[in-house]
């Protein structure tokens, strides 16, 4: 052998021994946080991150502004890294062009028809910011607020490395009863796990139903391509069909022989655009609540996988929560320029939403989203990233 091909031999098994460091567990070492600054809103306050990174190079940029997780550099299959979460690259367009991405979603993610439900007898009316319904806790809701940083661990061996916000919403706040106070913890590991762990408490009876709102391309944010390419396959026999306002219909129904049918790996565009299926035009597209198998349980499971072969980039999503609100990216209006100055079009990016079932509050056979006094929420959702051949 010539020392050029053996060379050549070396660097690739290089190459390989690299790739599998990513995707199994790794042995004890440092992830850390950093805190800095995102800039200040225009009445003056500050908007403080904290970029969690681990051994591999992934790194998590995490902002008090929505409690968002505003950014997440993975490799490729050949190390080159890249955001794979939509957004913006200054706090004022975020303010000026709220597309959720990212963002803690709360009192109440989703949908809740006509903005009203019943509680102990009581009716309560919520602001219909997404006519006729409200959507995502209101006009302002969690994902406009600015939140505190109450703790940051910045890891060591073996150990994550997390940061955990906290925001009161006072009683009354967008219609909802009670003073309710939720943290949120972002923590980054070795094995290329990004862990959403969420609490909250009230003083009097309510609903709740927080999620993340993260779209993903993994391709990159800056690529250019669709995040449609990629393949995904989601842990569920059965979703939520909906009427013309996204509001679910009744029963969790079968999802063999529509294009909701994700139970091996499809490629997304193959079903999104599939103009057959009268529930894919109502939407213009998938935003959909999926029902996972085995409902809500107290670790998380598999809830979705997502490869781009392009790249090699790989995700699982796995959570607590008994459905994922599946969007493709339906109403990005290829108008407004994102991260970089690319501008995001219609399927840029791709959200699985980690909750429990839209407009619940009005389907007493639902999972119920009530919270009592003395009780606490919580729910947890993993994001493991990865690399394919």
């Amino acid at each position: 052998m010539t020392i050029r091909k053996m060379t050549r031999k070396l660097s690739t098994l290089a190459a390989f021994a690299s790739l599998a460091a990513l995707t199994v567990a790794a042995p004890s070492l440092a992830a850390t946080a950093t805190q800095g600054e995102f800039g200040k809103l225009a009445n003056g306050t500050a908007i403080d991150s904290v970029t969690l990174k681990n051994s591999h190079g992934l790194s998590a940029r995490i902002i008090t502004y929505g409690a968002m997780w505003q950014s997440m550099m993975v490799p490729d299959r050949n190390g080159k890294m890249a955001d794979v979460i939509l957004g913006y690259d200054t706090i004022g367009e975020y303010v000026a062009r709220n597309q959720y991405s990212g963002m803690t979603v709360g009192r109440y993610a989703n949908r809740i028809a006509k903005g009203q439900f019943t509680l102990d007898g009581k009716s309560y009316q919520l602001a219909i910011n997404n006519p006729p319904n409200a959507l995502h806790g209101g006009p302002t809701g969690f994902e406009v607020r600015v939140w505190k940083i109450v703790n940051v661990d910045k890891g060591g061996a073996g150990k994550p490395a997390s940061v955990t916000l906290e925001y009161v919403s006072a009683d009354g706040e967008e219609g909802y009863p009670g003073t309710m106070t939720t943290d949120v913890t972002y923590s980054l590991n070795d094995n290329n796990d990004l862990t959403i762990s969420y609490k909250a408490t009230t003083d009097k009876p309510t609903i709740v139903n927080l999620t993340n709102h993260a779209l993903f391309n993994l391709e990159g944010v800056e690529s250019g391509r669709s995040a449609l390419d990629a393949t995904a396959q989601v842990e569920a026999d059965t979703y939520l069909p909906t009427d013309k306002t996204a509001i679910p219909t009744g029963d969790c129904v079968t999802v063999k022989g529509t294009a909701f049918d994700f139970t091996k790996p499809a490629v997304i565009n193959t079903r999104a655009h599939d103009g057959k299926d009268p529930q894919i035009l109502i939407g213009t597209g998938i935003d959909h609540n999926f029902c996972l198998r085995g409902g809500e349980t107290k670790t998380p499971k598999l809830a979705v996988t997502m490869i781009d072969a392009h790249s090699g980039r790989g995700m699982k999503i796995l959570t607590t929560e008994p459905g994922i609100q599946f969007y493709t990216g339906n109403f990005l209006d290829g108008l407004t320029p994102g991260k970089g100055g690319v501008t995001t079009r219609q399927g840029d990016g791709v959200a699985y939403e980690a909750q429990h079932f839209p407009d619940s509050p009005n389907h007493p056979d639902y999972p119920s989203t009530r919270l009592d006094p003395g009780q606490t929420y919580t729910q947890t959702t993993v994001h493991h990233f990865f690399v394919t051949k």
